[in-house]
């Protein structure tokens, strides 16, 4: 078998897996439908746009079909990064601005207009076979570069401000989940970084290299796309997403600062910390894996805004890490308990408000040094 029918087979079995993965996620009854479309609709065009060696042998020569296709190069960061932000946000909607997106790829097509789309075999053949001389793709070349670092600056720089977003308002240990994304994120981003050097090459007096590297890309693309089918199906609920409208405490604080001395007296700081933590002993909201500070505020009568401010700038401790601790304290007090002895620590992590081991276990050593099983022994 030679590589060319290789590489036809792994593009097959690829697209494949691909549309019906996007089927699968259009289709399927969630929450998270915004989420899943954008995805279905990045694996959607990445398939189309990874579907060259198969294109090739069903399409001779180049043709504007051809072209169209692998434009659609220009809207894949872009639509992933709007799925990083529908993940990220709950409230996350399609707005008209976000139609900006689209701006590359009409650039890039508009400009292929008068030397390409609109000429005869003849001079589409002429123009591929001189891509080096051709100011229109390396045009393309650069913009697309340039778009690819823009965006996943962005990815990134989303993914930050939703983690700390996250750890600010929640308690859930879904914070995996961010984790998970932010992994996700990092291979994508290998990914592009890899084909950027690869239209490097192809300008190059290396071009046998850039199609070695597209080959790989190639093969890349069918494991990657196995390895988010395997986690979205062993974990349906991958994400909790934050309200975009909550502001980070160093905005509040900014806000605070601008407008004179913080608006709540030390005085009253005490207060609402006493009554927080009598309410947190009392009543042992920690119990609950998806606390959230609306909750906690609800109940106990202090705005969301002067609760974070309290907990996250007063305590200096993010509102996951200050429920954590209540967590914590009880997981030790069964843990001490001699006739709790046959309790398993997976019994206790679930029975204090934890949803996952490693996260308890994370949790437990920052808290006390040691990982739940020492402690134990070591009492």
């Amino acid at each position: 078998m030679g590589k060319i029918d290789l590489l036809v087979i792994v593009t097959i079995i690829s697209l494949f897996i691909s549309f019906f993965l996007a089927f699968f996620l259009i289709t399927v009854k969630t929450k998270g439908r915004l989420s899943n479309c954008l995805f279905a609709f990045y694996l959607v065009i990445t398939a189309i746009d990874t579907s060259d060696p198969l294109f090739n042998l069903m399409v001779n020569g180049p043709s504007n079909l051809g072209m169209l296709r692998s434009m659609f190069a220009f809207l894949q960061i872009p639509t992933f990064y709007l799925y990083v932000l529908s993940v990220c946000y709950s409230d996350f909607k399609l707005k008209p601005k976000y139609l900006l997106h689209l701006l590359p790829f009409v650039v890039v097509n508009v400009i292929l207009i008068p030397r390409f789309y609109a000429v005869d075999v003849a001079s589409k053949i002429n123009f591929i076979k001189s891509y080096k001389s051709m100011i229109e793709l390396q045009f393309n070349h650069i913009l697309i570069t340039v778009q690819l670092v823009v965006y996943i600056i962005a990815v990134f720089v989303a993914l930050k401000k939703a983690k700390k977003l996250y750890l600010e308002n929640n308690a859930g240990t879904n914070i995996n989940s961010y984790k998970w994304l932010f992994q996700f994120a990092i291979v994508i981003t290998i990914i592009y970084l890899i084909a950027i050097l690869k239209n490097i090459l192809k300008f190059s007096d290396y071009p046998y290299i850039s199609e070695g590297i597209k080959i790989g890309l190639q093969i890349s693309q069918l494991f990657i796309v196995c390895w988010y089918l395997f986690k979205a199906l062993s974990n349906p609920a991958l994400f909790r997403n934050v309200d975009s409208k909550l502001k980070l405490v160093k905005d509040l604080i900014s806000e605070e600062k601008k407008i004179g001395p913080l608006g709540v007296s030390e005085k009253v700081y005490d207060e609402e910390l006493l009554k927080l933590q009598e309410y947190m002993i009392a009543e042992k909201p920690f119990l609950n894996p998806s606390l959230t500070i609306q909750d906690i505020s609800s109940d106990v009568k202090i705005p969301v805004r002067d609760l974070s401010l309290l907990i996250n700038h007063k305590l200096e401790q993010h509102f996951y890490d200050f429920v954590n601790t209540y967590r914590i304290e009880s997981a030790m007090g069964i843990l001490k308990d001699a006739t709790k002895s046959k309790v398993t620590v997976l019994e206790i992590l679930y029975d204090v408000g934890f949803n996952s081991k490693s996260s308890f276990n994370t949790a437990f050593k920052k808290h006390t040094g040691f990982t739940p099983t020492d402690y134990r022994k070591a009492l």
